[in-house]
């Protein structure tokens, strides 16, 4: 690299905070939420073709995509704890997506009790509360993605 590039390198590289060079989310704990924000939006959507269809199977599809994305939520949100316990910097936003998490992580238990219904029984609550579920999810993972601002919190 010419000494022209490493001024200006090195000029751009010292005006920004040093905070931007810090790692706010860990790529492993990002894929693990994005994997539970793809299993409890398919069980949506599976309780949502039951719905429509009366067709059992679609019932049958979203009880094991809940218990995959329970899984893989309770993974993500260990790691959420962990660094929220561990790392100091901006632990207000690692706290809000812990909580998503965490309440995402209760209902999801919760639908997958009231799916343990008889099929058409659980159905207006199995709906719902996987909606509800999903949205929690994609909340959590936007806030655990989303970066602070360069000058501020």
């Amino acid at each position: 690299m010419s000494s022209s590039a490493q001024v200006v390198s090195s000029s751009l590289s010292s005006s920004l905070p040093p905070r931007l060079y810090r790692r706010w989310l860990h790529p492993l704990h990002g894929m693990l939420l994005g994997a539970a924000n793809a299993f409890f939006i398919s069980a949506l959507l599976c309780d949502w073709g039951y719905f429509a269809s009366h067709e059992i199977q679609w019932k049958n599809f979203a009880c094991w995509l809940i218990i995959g994305g329970l899984l893989v939520c309770g993974c993500a949100l260990l790691w959420a704890l962990v660094d929220l316990v561990r790392i100091d910097l901006d632990r207000g936003r690692r706290a809000i997506a812990f909580v998503l998490l965490l309440a995402a992580f209760v209902l999801g238990v919760i639908g997958e009790l009231v799916h343990a219904k008889d099929a058409w029984a659980s159905m207006p609550e199995a709906l719902i509360v996987s909606a509800i579920v999903a949205v929690l999810a994609i909340a959590a993972t936007t806030v655990g993605f989303s970066t602070p601002w360069p000058g501020g919190r």
